[in-house]
């Protein structure tokens, strides 16, 4: 390819991301965010840091504007973003326990409003700040020790001693309504992609599955919602019956819908065991 040529495409691409949106930097965030892997139960953590894991909707912030980890622009009012810092940070856009569904209609509408000041952006990571986890942080936390925000914090860590110090904490967060834990390595490195230097900790698995059909039920559920036929991204499908209040049951996610379920690990088949219903799953493509 001639240089000319490639400097020709490189303004093709420019423009592209421009009408789409999106800044190149962003672009870049999003698809290089560092991610959790399920804790298996046997890894050694002992003197890692653990946190909440906060059930809201991930947030990246450039310097200059708040993006999704997909990408996709929000548009907070000035007044929530006005006292962040001019470096990146990672966090999540959250509205409190048990708030996931108002948290991602908040953030979903395309043009700036209130409702965002009901949320708190809770910081767990400085991506382009040099070092590992603990020297990152440090960035981010003197920022606001001067310049105190009241849209956003820096989730606190806590050293862990061992396996039974990590199993008490979880269990009191899943008490006050949390989800759970996520647990890192101190000197990790940010490196793109799922890590073994940071752990996911619940007490269930939980994973997505597309609404394929209603099955109707019986008994106290007859002449309306039995349970949910769905279907894994690899194409298995089964029925999840439990979880669901009676409102959903009047009013189910209709076909074609993504919903969160819980279970237990797998059969041989490939269906999850004992799936239950947890929520209808609002922010797909963020």
């Amino acid at each position: 390819m001639s240089a000319l040529r490639a400097i020709k495409l490189l303004k093709c691409l420019c423009v592209l991301f421009l009408v789409c949106g999106l800044s190149l930097a962003a672009y870049g965030a999003s698809a290089q965010m560092m991610l959790p892997k399920a804790d298996n139960g046997e890894s050694d953590v002992s003197g890692w840091l653990m946190s909440e894991k906060f059930d809201g909707v991930r947030g990246y912030w450039d310097g200059t504007r708040l993006w999704s980890k997909n990408g996709r622009r929000f548009y907070p009012p000035s007044e929530f973003v006005e006292g962040l810092p001019g470096f990146a940070l990672e966090g999540e856009l959250w509205a409190g326990r048990g708030k996931f569904e108002q948290t991602a209609s908040i953030v979903l509408r395309q043009q700036p409003h209130e409702g965002w000041l009901q949320l708190r952006f809770a910081i767990f990571d400085v991506p382009e700040a040099p070092g590992g986890f603990t020297r990152r942080m440090e960035q981010v936390q003197s920022w606001f020790a001067v310049h105190p925000d009241p849209y956003a914090f820096v989730i606190p860590q806590i050293r862990v001693r061992d396996r039974p110090h990590l199993q008490q904490e979880l269990q009191r967060i899943e008490e006050l309504g949390g989800e759970g834990l996520i647990v890192r390595s101190p000197d990790a490195p940010y490196a793109a992609g799922r890590s073994t230097q940071i752990l996911k900790v619940k007490e269930f698995d939980d994973a997505e599955a597309v609404v394929v059909g209603h099955i109707l039920g019986q008994g106290r559920n007859a002449g309306r919602l039995g349970s949910l036929l769905v279907e894994l991204p690899d194409g298995v499908r089964f029925r999840i019956g439990t979880g669901f209040s009676d409102a959903e049951r009047e009013d189910p996610p209709p076909k074609d819908a993504v919903v969160t379920f819980k279970y237990d690990g797998f059969y041989r088949s490939g269906i999850p065991k004992f799936p239950s219903f947890l929520r209808v799953r609002q922010d797909q493509g963020l």
